[in-house]
């Protein structure tokens, strides 16, 4: 007879909610029979939007099974629930509130607006949501938007902020052979309508901190930093300091100068470090990569990491070095689709 394991799920408004765990059942499976509103999507290992930190007990990932997972995120008590199973009473701290959970994601239609090129391998894509429809969403969450033809769906991180709706901004990487890439650059044109799934991820901004922030950035990661960014701006009272370094393979990848220099007029806390892996360095680009600008940080920041597993690996590493306790970094990782 299997016999149930007690899991405890801690939010970060202090509310903790229990679920039974059959033996041999993925927590997060059994928890969302239990009603309990935890933010999930792929339910394969493959997403990390159902991440949790285990701080009692005892949960190892299923045999087999594939994940996004870093070894150094392992090894600081952090578990994909959708591919853990509980080898004992456990207890799991969320670092969202119980209420993200609870509404679910939701089904849209959007107008597409225009296609900007904004580097030789990245565009901007404006949508506006159709009238009736609404996803709401906080600053560095993401959608799943189906390609235009297909039944293909691929993840996107939103650049706008929740003030913006209904537009919605994202910034897409061009990859050759792509399916989004080539219906982007071939087929698309104005008041197209694509299908959007969202918002999904347990990344997303700690509204009204105070504490300074850092933001690391590869590539298109850097949508979820402007719409965090964007937002801070947008809210009254005093502002955080906001360390942001952004990073791309050659300057003839590097976007976003303008708006980037824009936005350090407005906030004048923002201090913006662009780093390219080749090229020739200059007073505003620095050749390296973007966690390598960081040479210092105040051990109470909080951080934002998006882009490549490496980089979030490495940006992980050196921050903890720094200083930073690692319950206050969060990390979103970009994987190509192919």
């Amino acid at each position: 007879m299997l016999t149930a394991i007690r899991a405890r799920f801690a939010f970060s408004d202090g509310v903790e909610l229990e679920a039974d765990i059959p033996a041999g059942r993925a927590v997060l499976d059994a928890a969302l029979e239990a009603g309990l509103p935890l933010l999930h999507q792929c339910k394969s290992g493959s997403c990390g939007t159902c991440m949790a930190t285990l701080v009692e007990g005892d949960a190892e990932a299923i045999p087999g099974a594939s994940s996004v997972l870093l070894a150094d995120e392992k090894a600081a008590g952090k578990r994909l629930l959708c591919t853990s199973l509980a080898q004992s009473d456990c207890r799991f701290e969320l670092a969202y509130d119980s209420k993200v959970g609870s509404a679910g994601p939701v089904k849209a239609k959007a107008f597409l607006d225009g296609v900007e090129r904004i580097a030789e391998d990245a565009v901007k894509l404006s949508l506006e949501l159709a009238e009736g429809d609404w996803i709401d969403f906080r600053p560095g969450q993401f959608v799943q938007v189906t390609v235009p033809g297909s039944q293909e769906r691929r993840s996107y991180s939103i650049a706008s902020t929740p003030a913006d709706l209904p537009r919605i901004d994202l910034l897409i990487r061009l990859l050759p052979g792509g399916l989004m890439s080539q219906w982007l650059l071939d087929k698309a044109k104005s008041d197209d309508v694509l299908n959007l799934e969202g918002p999904f991820g347990s990344f997303f901004l700690a509204e009204r901190d105070k504490r300074p922030h850092i933001m690391i950035a590869g590539g298109t990661g850097l949508a979820p930093m402007m719409s965090m960014i964007d937002t801070i701006r947008q809210q009254s009272g005093v502002k955080p300091p906001i360390l942001l370094s952004f990073g791309c393979a050659s300057e003839k990848g590097l976007f976003y100068r303008d708006e980037l220099d824009l936005r350090t007029h407005w906030l004048p806390k923002l201090d913006v470090r662009l780093s390219v892996d080749r090229g020739t360095p200059s007073d505003s680009v620095r050749v390296g990569n973007p966690v390598e600008a960081i040479e210092a940080a105040d051990p109470a920041s909080v951080a934002y990491l998006c882009g490549p597993p490496g980089l979030i690996h490495a940006a992980r590493q050196h921050l903890e070095k720094l200083g930073l306790d690692p319950a206050n970094i969060h990390a979103e990782q970009f994987v190509a689709s192919q």
